[in-house]
C-alpha cells in the first residue's frame, strides 16, 4: 500500500460492494487511509449492550473492518483478504459520543498482514486494544 489520494477513493469503491454491511449498519466512518495508518469512528448510541455500554463486540468490529480495509489496500487489485485470528483487550467502558479506531501495521507481507488497532473515546482514553491477522489471496473469478 503507498501513500496516495486514491485510498480514499479504494476504500469508498470498497464500501459500494456491499452497501447493506455491517460496517454501515453500525455507523463506522473512515476518516483516512494511508500506509502508516487507518482511521475511523463509530458512534456509541446504537452499538451498546444492555447496561448501556459500548458493546465489546462493536469495538471488535470496527477493528476488523479497519484491519481488513488496510490488509485490502495493502493487497491491492485482483487479490482478496480474509481474517485469521482477531483479539481484542478491552479497558475501559464508553458511554456516549464517537470512539475512534486507529489501525497501524505491525506486519505486511506478500501472504500476511497484521494491524494493531486502538479504540479511543472522546477524551482520548483507550478503551480497546485488538489484533488482526488478514490472509491474503487471490480474488475468486468474478469476485
Amino acid at each position: 500500500m503507498t501513500d496516495s489520494p486514491d485510498l480514499m477513493s479504494a476504500v469508498a469503491r470498497m464500501r459500494a460492494m456491499n452497501p447493506d454491511s455491517l460496517m454501515d449498519r453500525m455507523g463506522i466512518e473512515v476518516l483516512e487511509a494511508t500506509s502508516d495508518q487507518l482511521v475511523a469512528t463509530m458512534p456509541v448510541a446504537g452499538n451498546t449492550q444492555p447496561y448501556g455500554l459500548l458493546h465489546g463486540g462493536a469495538s471488535v468490529v470496527l477493528a476488523e473492518t479497519l484491519g481488513s480495509i488496510g490488509a485490502a489496500l495493502h493487497a491491492g487489485e485482483g487479490k482478496a483478504v480474509v481474517g485469521l485470528d482477531i483479539n481484542a483487550t478491552h479497558h475501559r467502558a464508553a458511554r456516549s459520543g464517537l470512539v475512534t479506531g486507529t489501525a497501524t501495521p505491525l506486519s505486511l507481507g506478500r501472504t500476511l498482514a497484521c494491524y494493531e488497532v486502538v479504540v479511543t473515546d472522546e477524551d482520548g482514553r483507550r478503551v480497546c486494544t485488538s489484533r488482526i491477522t488478514c490472509l491474503i489471496r487471490d480474488a475468486a473469478p468474478g469476485a
